[in-house]
């Protein structure tokens, strides 16, 4: 059974949560130290987004296998639908399907959790036939982790030959109602 967590119940629960503090002149009243819901959000976002990434690197020289989904191959939508799927996201089987879910960010916005779609091998062709996951942007320079044709690895975007020119867009999928 899979529970949703709506952001109203999140913010109420973290908020109750808040920690509190007796102030230094009585003993009695009650202090309730303020909450940044903005920060509780980004925590919780960052929280499983690195959990996710963590899973996925479990997978690390897995063998592509064309149309695969499980640990004996991946292609690139079924490794990235077999991650997600262990945190309860039910995600459509195709990379071109995936483009189309969550919201898009820009790539000087991009952060770990996020997916950047590109073209497959036809530099011409205007379709998104690829999916990676980000696992980190440190210093602006993207790495993602995907199933390449060797297996699933992590690349380098930043002026990487193959991929640069290949790149189509970045979705940031809703990490809190799942």
């Amino acid at each position: 059974m899979r529970f949703r967590l709506s952001k109203h119940i999140f913010l109420s629960t973290a908020f109750s949560l808040s920690v509190l503090s007796y102030t230094a002149q009585s003993n009695e009243a009650l202090e309730i130290a303020p909450v940044d819901s903005t920060e509780i959000l980004d925590a919780l976002i960052e929280q499983k987004s690195d959990a996710i990434i963590k899973y996925a690197k479990q997978f690390m020289g897995v063998p592509y296998v064309w149309g695969g989904m499980s640990p004996s191959g991946f292609d690139c939508s079924g490794f990235i639908n077999y991650v997600f799927r262990g945190f309860g996201f039910s995600l459509t089987r195709t990379s071109y399907g995936m483009a189309e879910l969550g919201t898009t960010v820009s790539l000087k916005n991009l952060q770990p959790g996020d997916l950047m779609f590109f073209k497959a091998r036809n530099l011409n062709s205007k379709q998104v036939g690829h999916v990676a996951l980000v696992v980190d942007t440190t210093d602006g320079i993207i790495k993602f982790i995907h199933a390449a044709r060797t297996g699933i690895r992590i690349d380098t975007f930043n002026n990487h030959s193959y991929y640069v020119p290949r790149y189509m867009r970045s979705k940031r999928l809703d990490y809190v109602g799942f």
